[in-house]
């Protein structure tokens, strides 16, 4: 079967020319109308909605994986790959080019993610899998309470599956979207026993920190961003007045509170 993935050079060419499109438009940014250089236009306006539904299909994507739903996960994950760059060059056009207001902290972690996303891809998929191509160092012995209560957690974890999903092995089960809809409370517990098992474990040691801790920061962003972004339409929608400082209000809001 023929995988239709995005290959490494396609990759860093795409980055590279969503960073392009980015430079570009600041340098012709002087030269464009003032409708396209002043915030809250309804030509940026526009582009900041068209920007934002392009970076909602990441956030699909994340829902479809840990949901277990998507029949065809390539193909999301290139769609998320090609709008989160689209995305990011419109948001970056939505800015106006005033970076020096909070809202630009945005665009700072839409760049951080491009740059993790990207370095997973290249470097860290090569880690991972001269990670699992070599042989594991051996693990420390752990002491008699260590022995007991990873004993005590695995116990634990198979009563929870029992309940959870009677069908699944719990050497390789990891609760997923819809196990944390039906059940959330037997869930979040399954999940604090799977990461203290882990601690214990030392698994995180066991590899270069890059490769530990890249994923949980890319996801941390990438929810922090999607909370910036609903503070961002809240506060324009409805305390358009508070936005505006004094000024025209120019894009469609509900409210003008904070006026």
């Amino acid at each position: 079967m023929v995988r239709h993935d995005i290959s490494d050079a396609r990759l860093l060419a795409l980055t590279g020319g969503a960073v392009a499109a980015i430079f570009a438009w600041f340098a012709v940014r002087p030269l464009l109308p003032e409708a396209w250089r002043v915030p809250g236009s309804p030509e940026l306006y526009l582009t900041g909605i068209a920007g934002v539904a392009l970076l909602l299909v990441p956030v699909a994507f994340v829902l479809m994986k840990r949901g277990g739903r998507s029949a065809n996960p390539l193909g999301w994950f290139n769609a998320h790959v090609a709008c989160s760059l689209a995305g990011m060059v419109l948001i970056a056009v939505h800015s106006g080019g005033f970076l020096r207001r909070p809202p630009a902290l945005l665009l700072l972690a839409l760049v951080a993610l491009a740059v993790l996303g990207v370095w997973a891809r290249v470097r860290g998929s090569r880690r991972m899998a001269a990670t699992f191509s070599t042989k594991a160092p051996a693990f420390r012995v752990p002491d008699s309470a260590t022995r007991d209560r990873l004993k005590q957690i695995i116990a634990e974890k198979r009563r929870l599956l029992q309940l959870l999903d009677p069908q699944a092995a719990e050497g390789t089960f990891s609760a997923n979207l819809p196990h944390f809809i039906r059940h959330p409370r037997l869930a979040m517990a399954y999940r604090r026993l799977s990461r203290e098992e882990t601690l214990l474990l030392g698994t995180r040691q066991a590899v270069s920190a890059a490769q530990a801790w890249w994923r949980p920061l890319h996801m941390a962003l990438a929810w922090l961003f999607v909370a910036g972004i609903a503070v961002h339409v809240i506060t324009v929608t409805f305390f358009a007045g508070y936005v505006a400082d004094g000024g025209p209000i120019t894009w469609w809001h509900i409210t003008a509170w904070g006026k």
